[in-house]
């Protein structure tokens, strides 16, 4: 959805549920069912290459199931609530006084590599 330009320039900008947390929020409530990406896009009254790029991404999360042209929440309902309980702590973190810095972060973390970068 467009916003003026003043709204842009000035920072006004809607704030909602992002793409990714409306696409799992759809496919949560209709949990017993799959859906194409233009499906989920029209329910939703978002682009349908944006919920592509949304499905694409929490496919990598293993958040959400695809068979051919369709796509489902995963069966593990307990790492969707996981991802959902970060994703809040996170929201909180950055948007309190002292929000977490991410050079100041980088500066101090362990140097080991994400589980998913490790070799097994």
């Amino acid at each position: 959805m467009p916003v003026r330009i003043e709204e842009f320039e000035a920072g006004d900008l809607p704030s909602g549920p992002s793409v990714p947390q409306q696409v799992l929020g759809y496919l949560y409530t209709n949990r017993d069912k799959a859906f194409t990406r233009s499906e989920i896009a029209t329910s939703i009254d978002e682009d349908s290459n944006t919920v592509g790029t949304a499905l694409s991404r929490l496919k990598q999360r293993e958040l959400v199931r695809h068979r051919g042209e369709y796509w489902a929440i995963t069966n593990d309902l307990d790492r969707v609530a996981d991802a959902y309980a970060l994703h809040t702590i996170t929201e909180r973190l950055n948007q309190d006084e002292g929000a977490i810095e991410p050079d100041e972060w980088d500066a101090v973390a362990p140097d080991e590599p994400h589980p998913s970068e490790r070799d097994e």
